[in-house]
């Protein structure tokens, strides 16, 4: 197969695919990108961001999540056919004390076509664009390569590439072509109308999501959508007398639902979008077949309370885009790929039942649908991976795989999220470049930690270090608050002074001990072990030739 095409071809250009694109991307691995729809998409559609899809938009470099999403509102409900307020609540917990090791306490909310256009910049920096109105036809693949039929303004195109994704969603061609069992239920009489509307009235502010009605009779939730207009909502209709198919075909039904369930004057302006949703709950059996790949709603799809679906097929796209890039670069093995389905499925199985259990206290009139800080998605982890090495923690036959995992600060294992630290000082820097640890870490390679009492205890590790790639591996000294900075000469590798001994609590680090983590490119803490020997037994697993 004669390969004159960049190596990965992604199929669908949502957040997922886009995601999969920039990681690639920032590993130097050049992919094609391709979406079927001829322009792009408009709504806010999934529009929650949790904490921990806040700290892999930070690895990526992707600020904008963060710093332009919106803090989440409470809502308002209202006695029966008035304005009077019944209550006002916060449906999720929607942020945590503030803690040193996690920078990003607050949910964010940000509508997808902004996240798109956010992403879609990022991408153009690496001279990549969406090519729009591209369609994927089918596929055929070997164990060299996939041959993929592509169709654009009714041109057809065979294009020749190593690796493909399809992050096309829950109807697209990849996972269906791949023959993937999509197993779980429908749930025909669990429906919603949802979309972005424009509309004025006086009767209720913008400061506030607003709810008239229930999800066991009829009722609307309205979300103001600034992105959309000064007169913006993302709206959510549901009732199991209405017709949502049918609502969905007609503005003038959707005014009417909305005003019957409003007692106040509103001038409405237009629907900008709407879709019907039916309450699908259902995953892949795996995650790949040979070169192809799927992610996101092309494996998942649950209800979308909760707002874990977009988090999730992020994490999904992280996961697999390091690994696919340490293979492309021929420095893994390919088995290194059969990881992204033994680590994502459990998460993925785990998140549906949460996901499912959130749907069925809604669909029960529950008001305060959940305080669970599992939503928050920081305990979610792969402890059980067999690409992670824990020399502290000793094996268990038969352990019970907790993939979603609760966040607990007394407690870290390789494969869990790695906690961050502020004011670390760079031992050769002035006082004004105290960093932070995420600011070390990043997709394209691997972050060894050494915490040791001086740089004489951490020598035989950074000497073993030089065997591997500098682009791939780098690593730090971590000395704690005790060492003085003015004790040291400018050296090689990196050294910091944990000033407030805030790294050392959060990775529980005993003052005057040696231990060492590994930080894989995904934030995720591939191995804690005492020296060289663990760290060489990590990198074996993951490198050829460790």
């Amino acid at each position: 197969m004669n390969f004159t095409h960049p190596p990965v071809l992604i199929v669908g250009a949502g957040p997922v695919g886009l995601v999969a694109a920039l990681t690639l991307l920032q590993n130097g691995i050049p992919v094609r990108i391709i979406d079927k729809d001829p322009i792009p998409r408009i709504g806010q559609r999934g529009s929650l961001y949790w904490p921990r899809s806040l700290e892999l938009f930070n690895f990526l470099n992707v600020p904008e999540v963060n710093n332009l999403g919106n803090p989440a509102l409470p809502i308002h409900t209202y006695k029966s056919g008035t304005l009077e307020p019944l209550t006002e609540h916060r449906p999720f917990k929607t942020s945590m004390e503030p803690n040193p090791a996690v920078p990003f306490n607050n949910l964010r909310l940000m509508g997808q076509q902004l996240l798109d256009a956010i992403l879609k910049g990022h991408l153009e920096k690496f001279s990549c664009s969406v090519e729009m109105g591209t369609e994927l036809c089918s596929f055929e693949q070997s164990d060299e390569g996939v041959t993929a039929v592509l169709a654009k303004n009714g041109i057809s195109e065979t294009f020749n590439t190593k690796w493909m994704i399809g992050a096309d969603g829950a109807k697209g061609v990849v996972r269906k072509q791949l023959g993937l069992t999509f197993f779980g239920s429908t749930r025909d009489g669990d429906q919603i109308l949802t979309g972005d509307i424009r509309f004025k009235s006086d009767g209720f502010d913008r400061m506030h999501f607003h709810r008239f009605g229930n999800f066991a009779e009829r009722g609307v939730l309205l979300q103001p959508a600034n992105e959309v207009g000064e007169d913006g909502w993302q709206f959510f209709i549901f009732g199991p007398d209405l017709d949502m198919t049918k609502l969905a075909q007609s503005e003038e039904l959707v005014f009417e639902v909305i005003t019957s369930l409003i007692p106040t004057k509103i001038t409405f302006n237009k629907v900008v979008w709407m879709s019907p949703f039916r309450a699908n709950i259902r995953m892949v059996n795996k995650l790949s077949e040979g070169r192809v790949f799927v992610a996101g709603d092309a494996a998942h799809v649950h209800s979308p309370l909760g707002g874990q679906g977009l988090n999730s097929g992020v994490q999904d796209a992280f996961n697999l885009g390091w690994k696919l890039a340490l293979v492309e670069k021929g420095l893994a093995d390919k088995s290194l790929l059969e990881t992204y389905t033994a680590e994502r499925l459990p998460v993925i199985s785990e998140l549906l039942e949460i996901t499912t259990s959130i749907l069925n206290k809604a669909i029960a009139g529950a008001t305060s649908l959940t305080q669970n800080n599992k939503l928050f998605m920081l305990g979610i982890n792969c402890r059980f991976s067999n690409i992670v090495l824990d020399e502290f923690v000793p094996p268990v036959e038969g352990r019970p795989i907790n993939a979603y995992g609760v966040h607990d600060e007394g407690h870290l294992e390789a494969g869990d999220r790695a906690p961050d630290a502020p004011n670390m000082l760079q031992v050769g820097r002035g006082e004004s470049d105290a960093m932070t640890l995420f600011s070390l870490y990043k997709p394209w390679y691997h972050t060894v930690l050494v915490f040791a009492p001086s740089l004489a205890d951490a020598s035989p590790i950074l000497g073993a270090l030089e065997a591997w790639d500098k682009s791939v591996v780098r690593s730090a000294v971590v000395l704690p608050s005790s060492a003085s900075a003015k004790d040291f000469a400018a050296p090689a590798e990196l050294v910091f002074v944990d000033q407030e001994d805030y790294a050392y609590s959060a990775y529980l680090v005993e003052a005057g001990k040696t231990k060492v983590f590994v930080i894989r490119p995904d934030g995720v803490v591939g191995a804690i072990v005492r020296g060289v020997e663990g760290v060489k037994k990590y990198f074996s697993k993951i490198f050829v030739d460790a």
